[in-house]
């Protein structure tokens, strides 16, 4: 099962994570995360998301980012899975899920995998609302919370 996948079906993030531990006895720690489609942003209301990306461009993207996890941590695995298409409130998105001897280190790298994916990742997300079409802008609070693993401030 390759670490990162691209794909407009929902995904269970049970068999997932439960793919980080099949056959081990060395995983001593799973840190998780799954963002969901949320009902409302930046104070409008949200009836449904659509995320684009390149084919093969992002698969690289996503691969190059656990890559980076992997040299970082010391890891035993590592899932990612985004999703694309349309989607409606409360459906997931993405499932970020690492696996390593101790917490720390799953902690963290899930956390950097996380951040690196909102802003290394080619995807776009146009959302519909009561007041129309709108592209999701960048929020700066990602760049942010990116260059602070460059600047060696992060956990």
């Amino acid at each position: 099962m390759p670490r990162a996948r691209v794909q407009a079906e929902a995904f269970d993030a049970g068999i997932e994570i439960a793919a980080l531990g099949e056959g081990r006895r060395d995983v001593g720690a799973v840190a998780t995360f799954i963002g969901y489609v949320r009902d409302r942003n930046d104070g409008t209301g949200v009836s449904r998301m659509t995320l684009e990306h390149y084919p093969g461009m992002t698969e690289r993207a996503l691969e190059d980012i656990c890559d980076e996890a992997l040299g970082r941590w010391d890891l035993l695995d590592l899932r990612v899975v985004h999703r694309v298409g349309v989607l409606e409130p409360g459906d997931p998105i993405v499932l970020v899920a690492v696996s390593s001897a101790h917490r720390g280190e799953a902690f963290a790298a899930c956390e950097f995998v996380m951040d690196y994916l909102k802003t290394q990742a080619p995807f776009w997300k146009k959302e519909e609302t009561s007041e129309g079409s709108r592209w999701v802008d960048a929020r700066s609070s990602d760049d942010d919370a990116a260059a602070r693993w460059e600047a060696g401030k992060a956990p």
